[in-house]
Parts: C-alpha cells; sequence; structure tokens
C-alpha cells in the first residue's frame, strides 16, 4: 500500500519572519537602509543586492577604480570584492552607459568597465562592525543609515556648477541625450570619462608587461 507523504506544515508568519531578520546582514541593508535584497545562490551564500531599483553598479578593475574614487562625490557608495570595485550610481545608468561611452568617443574601444542596472544581482558587501567570509565583498566607503543613498550617486542630471542646471532631453524627450554637451558637465558624465581612461591604462600596462613571444 502506497503511503502519501504528508508535508510539514509552514511556521506561522510571525516566526517566518522573525527568522528572516535573525541574519544581521539582511536585516541592515532592510532595516537600516530601506535597499532590495535577494537570498544568496544556494546554502550559506551571501546576501545580495538588488540593482536597478534605488542604484546601479559601476564595476571596474579594482586597480582602476582607486584611481577614479577622487572623480566621486563623497556619499557615493563604493564595493570592493576581490580584484573588482563597484562604484554606485545612480538608478538608470546602466542604460546610458553605452551612449555616453560612444560621446565620450570610448565607443569601440576594450574597456573592462560595465554597469549592472535592472535585473541585476551583486554580492552584498560585509556591514560595518559585521565579519564575513573570507572573500567576502567589503564596502570601502559604506551608505549611511538614515540617509538617502539617491542624493549622492552620479547621474547625467546632477551638473556641475559650470554646467546648466537641468540636463538635455534626448531628442524624442523621453530622458537625457548623452550625446548633448550638458552630458560631459554631468556627474555621471566626468566620472565614467575617468573610469574609462583608467581602464584604458590599465589594459596598457598589462599588456606591456606580458612577455615577447618569438616565432
Amino acid at each position: 500500500m502506497a503511503l502519501s507523504r504528508v508535508p510539514h506544515p509552514r511556521p506561522p508568519a510571525e516566526q517566518r519572519d522573525s527568522a528572516r531578520w535573525e541574519d544581521p546582514v539582511r536585516r541592515w541593508y532592510e532595516r537600516e537602509l530601506g535597499w532590495a535584497v535577494a537570498p544568496g545562490a544556494g546554502p550559506g551564500s551571501a546576501v545580495r543586492l538588488v540593482t536597478g531599483v534605488r542604484f546601479d553598479v559601476l564595476r571596474l578593475p579594482a586597480e582602476a577604480g582607486f584611481a577614479t574614487l577622487r572623480h566621486l562625490g563623497p556619499h557615493a557608495p563604493v564595493a570592493l570584492h576581490g580584484t573588482t570595485m563597484g562604484l554606485f550610481v545612480a538608478a538608470g545608468s546602466a542604460e546610458e552607459l553605452p551612449g555616453l561611452l560612444d560621446w565620450l568617443e570610448w565607443g569601440g574601444v576594450p574597456l573592462d568597465l560595465t554597469a549592472i542596472g535592472p535585473g541585476g544581482l551583486i554580492d552584498a558587501p560585509t556591514p560595518p562592525g559585521l565579519v564575513g567570509s573570507r572573500g567576502a565583498a567589503v564596502w570601502l566607503r559604506p551608505p549611511e543609515p538614515g540617509r538617502e543613498v539617491e542624493a549622492g550617486l552620479p547621474s547625467l542630471t546632477s551638473l556641475s556648477a559650470r554646467a546648466p542646471r537641468t540636463a538635455a532631453r534626448a531628442r524624442d524627450g523621453s530622458g537625457t541625450d548623452p550625446r548633448s554637451g550638458s552630458a560631459a558637465g554631468s556627474d555621471l558624465g566626468r566620472l565614467v570619462d575617468a573610469a574609462a581612461t583608467q581602464c584604458h591604462r590599465v589594459r596598457l600596462r598589462r599588456a606591456s608587461d606580458q612577455p615577447l613571444a618569438f616565432s
């Protein structure tokens, strides 16, 4: 006689919520910062941050990233994961990056510069005051609880004092046109140009360090 397996009853909602908040990493991001998070890819894996909601992330080699930091505002978070640095920028920046690189005349140049936007996930850096596992992502410049992160993020519409106060609109009226002159004066425009320059220098330096092949 075949016996049917009765599933274990699910714990009450109160217990599930309590277990959720027992994770200090998740609690810090969701309660202290109000950021969207997702579970790790497997048991014991790190909590991940959802990009494209409140911020996007520019990823580049750490060597290039350190040389770029002086072009980043003081309140923009910066993360480090191994040899890769993540610069937090305004949501929507990932979609603007290809056109902005073309406008800055970096289009077609091999660069280890990418952006993670809507639908993306990154490993959550260990919050300040906690000890993460070996090799985990860490904060170089952590976000500040109580401060809205969006206000300090580079964007095409946050122009410098020398540029117009409002960004030019795209020809179809849908948003900022990265080909307009105002894009170069924006926080994001200056940051991307500096990051691309440093990424290019790193690639050239690494290429020059390669031993010559003789036939």
